[in-house]
């Protein structure tokens, strides 16, 4: 069973940089087939999906965070990492890290492994 867990911090203020770890157990990050993804929901709205890093390390990122957001991963801990730049408070969501079908990418929880998710506050 795959499980992924969020973490980081959860008020930030605005104009700083965000920095969230997914650590993953039951299944590595390096498995070619799907997607280590980022993905958030803001207070009364839907998903907005963030971008993901592949198992071969490769990345890909919406437009939603206009060049602001950047994912990485560290393969010896099995974690990967989303870092937002320039947080304002329209960046408060739950964040969620998630693994990924391909075919099902941007089209909501369609059976993959999601995280609890972590509360993202924005505020001075």
């Amino acid at each position: 069973q795959v499980q992924l867990q969020e973490s980081g911090a959860g008020l930030v203020k605005p104009s700083q940089t965000l920095s969230l770890t997914c650590t993953v157990s039951g299944g590595s990050i390096t498995t070619t087939y799907y997607l280590w993804t980022w993905i958030r929901q803001p207070p009364g709205k839907g998903l907005e999906w963030i971008g993901y890093i592949t198992g071969s390390g490769s990345t890909t990122y919406s437009p939603l965070l206009s060049g602001r957001s950047s994912i990485s991963r560290d393969t010896s801990t099995n974690q990967f990492t989303l870092q937002v730049t320039s947080m304002t408070p329209e960046d408060t969501a739950v964040y969620y890290c998630a693994r990924v079908t391909p075919s099902n990418y941007g089209l909501g929880r369609r059976g993959d492994y999601w995280g609890q998710g972590t509360q993202v506050t924005v505020s001075s």
